[in-house]
């Protein structure tokens, strides 16, 4: 029972990975540990799992997903059942500097793993997407139901089109494919370039923090532990065609082939200035906030219906606020003293 995890060094990824070897799974690992961040915080990350489980069930592959031949000879070797894709390009502020990134892991990444799924009989494909593929969308909240074509990122135009790469692969090879919405992911081992981490960094130091929108912003901020739990009850649950699809009437959410799309949200949308507070809260100091207008690529808000999650696997994000956030806070103060 080998499962493939890609992005295996990643905020999510590693907690993946924690979770399927705490329940007795083989697991292969695969990351490139770039430089898009501290790669120290990866190696840390796996470095947890090098100390906590028995190594015949662990292992890393250090390749890039664009690399197809080196893809396809891992499938080859590992003959993984299944796969979490969780491996990317991350970062929508990002991807207006350097695109190419995002077409060349996000694209070109995705297809290496979908061929390796078709090739080698992979039984579920679980695959990482985003809230970002809502882009303008002002109806809230977001449903799968809704039509998701007008991103305002390449980020979010590279999930969406994950999304139809991998409905294609299910429609014409059976592969059976789940697409999972992450709402703003938060928690200890989080992502430095995400608001928590910019937040809590600059609040230590005394240093001011970029608030942008001037604070008007409200995010669906989902706890990790909540993140990985639908993860992998999805996993165990491979998406299945819909009997009541009905190709005059299209449902975006499902299909005719086996392809599920869900939403990982709280549900519980939060203001940027009341995260804020409670950030000061549990690290005891004050933040020098410096208001910005909103940034290119940005959206206003993001709230998450997760009711099709919960229909489909008896779940749904509910980690409160307020304990994430001190959750978070107290790793991040033992993490970096």
């Amino acid at each position: 029972m080998t499962t493939l995890v890609t992005g295996a060094a990643g905020f999510i990824g590693a907690a993946v990975c924690e979770q399927l070897l705490a329940r007795g799974e083989r697991v292969v690992g695969l990351d490139n540990l770039n430089s898009y961040y501290d790669p120290a915080l990866k190696q840390a990350r796996l470095d947890r799992l090098q100390l906590s489980f028995d190594q015949g069930n662990w292992q890393l592959q250090r390749l890039d997903l664009a690399d197809g031949a080196a893809i396809a000879e891992l499938f080859a070797a590992e003959k993984p059942r299944a796969v979490v894709h969780l491996g990317a390009q991350a970062g929508v502020r990002y991807s207006l500097e350097n695109p190419a990134a995002y077409i060349q892991s996000n694209l070109a990444g995705l297809g290496s793993i979908l061929e390796g799924c078709r090739h080698h009989g992979i039984g579920h494909l679980v695959y990482a997407s985003s809230s970002s593929v809502y882009g303008g969308n002002r109806a809230m909240p977001f449903a799968e139901q809704q039509p998701v074509n007008h991103p305002v990122s390449l980020y979010a135009a590279t999930k969406k089109a994950n999304e139809l790469m991998a409905h294609t692969y299910s429609h014409l090879y059976g592969l059976p494919a789940t697409g999972l919405r992450f709402f703003t992911v938060y928690g200890p081992w989080g992502r430095p370039d995400m608001a928590p981490m910019l937040f809590a960094k600059a609040i230590l130091a005394g240093e001011p923090i970029k608030v942008f929108n001037n604070g008007a912003m409200r995010r669906d901020f989902t706890y990790i532990d909540d993140i990985v739990a639908a993860v992998i009850r999805c996993l165990d649950k491979p998406a299945t065609a819909d009997p009541a699809f009905d190709a005059a009437a299209p449902d975006p959410a499902t299909s005719w082939a086996p392809h599920r799309v869900f939403n990982i949200g709280n549900s519980q949308p939060v203001e940027l200035l009341r995260f804020i507070e409670l950030l000061e809260q549990a690290l005891g100091r004050e933040a020098i906030k410096d208001f910005q207008p909103m940034q290119p690529g940005d959206v206003v808000a993001t709230a998450a219906d997760t009711s099709l999650l919960e229909a489909w696997v008896g779940f749904r994000p509910a980690t409160p606020i307020e304990l994430g956030v001190r959750r978070f806070a107290d790793w991040y103060r033992h993490f970096y003293g």
